[in-house]
């Protein structure tokens, strides 16, 4: 940590390096983020929830420059091609040239779809994360992956762009629900699931402390989700190997969120719902032990996360929409699967049988909890 409190994480890929900044007071420490616009045209992409609380933040840091905002309604539904355009078209009227830059102020949404305008914009412009929930300062606002839903499942359209810089203000984290600041626990304990069984650990001996938003822990538990991730982005950049790794739950998820029609359950519950879902199919294929299966969904429930599927689902249904998971190769499934807690996997040609009843047995337990 620097002496202003201020945490730095650096992302490093090759020549290309870019700061993720964690603390309070970064969204008016202009001083420090104003200096990653490279021109003289910002466009700062918000919604209508978060921008009355801190676009005025922004703006003062945005003194001289010319730039407008443009307002998403809030909420996964308006993750859409539709909205792409018109961001596009704001850009236009704004005049905004090749030095550009997009600033994305929100959420996960937000960040995903400013990220892919930026990206399509001129072939591609410059843009800032300034995530303002848990969920995209641990996850979505770093690595560089942008993109939209369509109605067949979540995030089938984007593409790999990294940002200039994160600006993650803790201070935004005051104005999170419960229900909000819940779901980014469940991508902080994901990161662990994964790779991390020390992390793990720590997170279970300072679930109190992270439920109750206590301000050393909860930075601690940023930097360190954060730190892990960049590390996996920076040896594969694009998915190709290792970073596929970071989906864990999330083939699971993006069928429950798609479902849903992306209204029923928050990305970070279909993401911890998820990961439950890939523990009991681990343990159906003979790789995880129950007794880490036992102790995520633990984890899980103290830090007041779903685990069991929405009642009413349907595993056939939801098997459909894993099948067009971008995951998935040759025809066959392609999941991230563990032999227990930091020990994930990728795991080609998973048998839908199996992952079938999977479903199945955790549907009929969400009719019973009914």
């Amino acid at each position: 940590m620097s002496t202003d409190g201020i945490r730095t994480v650096e992302v490093a890929l090759g020549a290309r390096r870019y700061p993720v900044w964690i603390g309070r007071g970064l969204l008016g420490d202009a001083a420090r983020w104003r200096a990653r616009l490279r021109g003289r045209h910002a466009l700062v992409v918000s919604n209508t929830t978060v921008a009355p609380l801190y676009l005025e933040r922004v703006a003062q840091g945005l003194e001289g420059l010319h730039w407008s905002s443009f307002l998403l309604e809030d909420g996964e539904a308006h993750k859409s091609f539709a909205n792409v355009g018109r961001v596009l078209e704001a850009l236009a009227a704004l005049g905004a040239t090749r030095d550009a830059c997009v600033i994305a102020l929100g959420g996960g949404v937000v960040g995903d779809l400013a990220g892919f305008a930026a990206a399509c914009w001129m072939r591609g412009v410059d843009f800032v994360q300034m995530p303002t929930t848990l969920l995209a300062m641990v996850d979505s606002s770093v690595g560089g992956k942008t993109g939209v839903n369509l109605p067949a499942g979540k995030n089938l359209a984007g593409a790999f762009h990294q940002p200039r810089a994160v600006v993650a203000d803790i201070d935004t984290l005051a104005t999170l629900p419960d229900r909000e600041y819940r779901a980014g626990l469940a991508e902080v304990i994901k990161g662990a699931a994964i790779g991390d069984e020390d992390f793990f650990a720590w997170l279970e001996a300072n679930a109190d402390a992270l439920a109750a938003r206590a301000d050393a822990p909860l930075a601690e538990a940023i930097a360190r989700k954060v730190r892990y991730k960049a590390g996996v982005v920076a040896r594969d950049e694009t998915e190709q190997g290792e970073r596929a790794l970071l989906n864990l739950g999330h083939t699971f998820g993006h069928a429950l969120e798609t479902a849903g029609r992306y209204t029923t359950l928050l990305h970070g519950e279909a993401v911890a719902i998820g990961m439950l879902l890939a523990a009991r199919l681990s343990e159906r294929l003979g790789m995880g032990p129950a007794a880490d299966t036992a102790r995520l969904r633990r984890l899980l429930v103290r830090l007041g996360l779903p685990t069991g599927v929405p009642a009413g689902s349907d595993p056939q249904h939801l098997l459909d929409r894993m099948r067009l998971d971008k995951k998935n190769t040759a025809g066959a499934l392609r999941l991230i699967l563990w032999r227990g807690i930091g020990r994930a996997e990728i795991v080609a040609g998973v048998p839908e049988p199996a992952v079938l009843a999977t479903l199945e047995e955790a549907c009929r337990a969400g009719q019973r909890s009914a």
